[in-house]
């Protein structure tokens, strides 16, 4: 179990807070192409780093508290049937959405799709965020565009990207240096 990190708007305290997780960042970053700073931008935007994180229950009579609004589960706030797919599609038998790794390993993966499916730049935070929300066909039809509410939380993801990038610009080799010292590969 991770804990959570301590200042979640800084990529360089997550990742020296959290050493395993620069390895596994770098490691969907080899293997999708997807820079660790939009991999941590949607991580913060669907589950603010809690693993176990889960959407509201509705409420039956406004007092009890009834099903949840999706199936939406873990770090990535990845839907059951989308997982699913993922595990399908990378053989990845053993993913678990409360793991950090799995996790930035199954947002790589979708970004990927939504680059093959939609000619979306990896790097592009705000339609990356766009079709991980609305998912590639409903990005494709453009089911975004009414909605302005989310529109506004796409562009706060590519802002957290962008500073994820800039504070990673600046710490980087830092990093790189621990990730020598820490493990031996």
């Amino acid at each position: 179990m991770d804990s959570l990190p301590r200042n979640i708007d800084d990529a360089c305290s997550i990742f020296l807070e959290n050493k395993r997780w620069f390895k596994q960042a770098m490691h969907a970053q080899q293997r999708w192409g997807v820079p660790p700073s939009v991999l941590l931008a949607i991580i913060h935007q669907e589950s603010k780093f809690l693993e176990s994180a889960k959407p509201p229950r509705k409420r039956i009579l406004w007092i009890f508290p009834g099903p949840r609004v999706s199936s939406a589960h873990g770090y990535a706030q990845a839907l059951d049937g989308t997982w699913q797919r993922y595990i399908q599609k990378t053989g990845n038998r053993g993913a678990d959405r409360d793991d950090f790794a799995d996790a930035v390993d199954f947002i790589g993966w979708y970004i990927d799709e939504a680059w093959r499916r939609n000619g979306i730049a990896k790097s592009d935070a705000f339609n990356q965020y766009l079709a991980y929300h609305e998912g590639h066909g409903g990005f494709a039809r453009g089911s975004y565009q009414t909605k302005p509410q989310l529109t506004g939380v796409a562009r706060q993801v590519q802002k957290q990207a962008l500073r994820y990038q800039a504070q990673l610009d600046r710490c980087g080799a830092e990093l790189v240096d621990r990730r020598r010292w820490w493990w031996p590969f």
